[in-house]
C-alpha cells in the first residue's frame, strides 16, 4: 500500500519533498537491483566472457550510493530552501 499524504501534495513542503526523495531513491534501489540481477544471472547462465560487468554494476552501485549521500546529509529539506 502506498505511503497517504494527508493534504495536497506540495514540492515547495519540506516535509513532501523529503518523502518524494526518498520514494525516488526506493526505486533507484529497485532499477539497481533488478537489472543488476538480470544482467548477473544472464552472464551465468551463458558462462559470458564480459569484462564490462563488473564495471556496470559497481558504477551504478556507486551512483546510487551518491544518491543515498545526497538524500541522506546534503539535501536540505528546511522552508527556506525552495522558493
Amino acid at each position: 500500500m502506498p505511503p497517504r499524504w494527508p493534504r495536497k501534495p506540495d514540492r515547495a513542503d519540506p516535509q513532501f519533498r523529503r518523502l518524494d526523495d526518498r520514494m525516488t531513491f526506493a526505486v533507484h534501489v529497485a532499477a539497481f537491483l533488478a537489472c543488476n540481477s538480470g544482467v548477473w544471472f544472464v552472464h551465468n547462465i551463458r558462462q559470458a566472457e564480459w569484462s564490462w560487468i563488473g564495471w556496470f554494476s559497481g558504477i551504478w552501485g556507486m551512483v546510487l550510493l551518491g544518491h543515498l549521500v545526497y538524500i541522506a546529509a546534503i539535501a536540505d529539506y528546511s522552508k527556506k530552501s525552495h522558493g
